[in-house]
């Protein structure tokens, strides 16, 4: 903020310009700011509003897009370049990346066995590991153990009894690498 002083000098027209020029000027940068500031309004409002009828749930009744049904292909997924199916497949990409390190890490601390654990009928070598070494060993890694184990085990990488594994409770189950 400057004193009335400055102030005064800022607010006064210049010398070489008409005072009734620089007044129409001002009226103009005013009007075409006003004019943009109403059109960028019109065009997002616009936006919006075809953004609503796309919408399934908003209050509008007159939707002008069909809402997949199930059974279709696109059913139960996100728009197609949306924000949203960018982070889904981040995500996916994430969790891929930790069942990696888990079956990486069960073959570091594991031990070798002779055995048919898969069910392929190949009496194969497989690495086993108990639940409760596995914990130990990686829980310095990741809190998640347990759900990157179902979701390897869903992955047919790995194998083991039982549908959720508790730590103490569960320290003596085997879990089998598969591949």
């Amino acid at each position: 903020m400057g004193t009335n002083s400055e102030r005064k000098t800022v607010m006064e027209p210049e010398d070489d310009v008409p005072a009734a020029a620089q007044s129409s000027d001002d009226t103009a940068v005013c009007m075409a700011s006003v004019k943009g500031l109403k059109e960028n309004w019109q065009k997002w409002s616009n936006e919006h509003q075809e953004y609503q009828r796309q919408n399934p749930f908003s209050h509008d009744t007159r939707l002008s897009v069909v809402v997949p049904q199930r059974g279709q292909d696109d059913y139960g997924r996100p728009l197609q370049g949306s924000m949203t199916e960018q982070r889904g497949k981040d995500a996916h990409t994430h969790i891929s990346r930790e069942v990696q390190e888990l079956c990486e890490v069960i073959r570091n601390i594991g031990e070798p066995r002779v055995g048919d654990r898969d069910g392929s009928g190949s009496n194969g070598t497989v690495i086993t590991v108990e639940f409760g070494k596995l914990f130990e060993h990686y829980v310095t890694i990741s809190n998640k153990l347990v759900g990157i184990l179902l979701r390897a085990r869903k992955q047919r990488l790995v194998d083991f009894e039982g549908e959720m594994l508790w730590q103490g409770q569960d320290d003596h189950v085997v879990i089998t690498l598969l591949q």
